[in-house]
């Protein structure tokens, strides 16, 4: 199932680089927020590496299909700066996208994934994160709710969750995001919940 294009799962840049050591000790890791940037989504390719960054959008999927046409020699896929995505039904086809290709998918070490850029991370066979990298989480809003005001019946839900599974991710990590942080804010995980979630792959 599709999810709405009134619910977008953006992602915003948190103020201070020690944020971004979110994975960082401290109990509050929630950060103070700016506004969501106008980053190009930019892919480019080293030998069987590719590096992606910027905002996730509707031509992703397109973009990564085109990547591995022209070079199918790639395995990993690196992601540098992800500050989320502006359409999430194409984030999570990117992600089953990179699943089905067989490809891994590492965050960058001192970089970070946020949001969408999350999920689009979870489409990795072997999952790892470099040192420093920052992981976060929101709620995702629509025009007027967040998604943790949204009836628990509701097949929206379902959708995030369907999706989770498929990727090895257990059903609590949707729950989670949705009470981590509004949509406005973001929360890094710390070592152990990346962990405790599965979002890396055993070794």
């Amino acid at each position: 199932m599709e999810i709405p294009m009134t619910w977008l799962r953006t992602g915003i840049v948190a103020l201070g680089l020690t944020l971004l050591g979110g994975c960082a000790s401290g109990p509050e890791r929630t950060g103070i927020a700016t506004s969501f940037p106008n980053d190009e989504l930019q892919i480019y390719v080293e030998e069987d590496v590719a590096y992606l960054s910027g905002v996730l959008d509707r031509d992703l999927p397109g973009r990564l299909k085109a990547m591995i046409a022209d070079h199918p020699n790639v395995t990993d896929l690196v992601l540098v700066d992800v500050p989320g995505s502006v359409d999430q039904n194409a984030t999570m086809a990117s992600a089953q996208l990179i699943r089905r290709l067989g490809l891994n998918t590492h965050i960058a070490k001192t970089g970070y994934v946020l949001s969408g850029g999350v999920d689009l991370f979870l489409g990795g066979k072997k999952r790892t994160i470099g040192a420093g990298a920052g992981v976060g989480v929101h709620s995702w809003r629509s025009v007027e709710e967040w998604g943790s005001d949204v009836n628990l019946a509701d097949p929206v839900h379902a959708a995030y969750v369907n999706f989770y599974l498929a990727m090895g991710v257990p059903e609590r990590f949707y729950w989670f995001t949705l009470e981590a942080a509004p949509p406005e804010r973001v929360y890094f995980l710390s070592p152990e919940e990346i962990y405790e979630y599965r979002l890396v792959t055993p070794r």
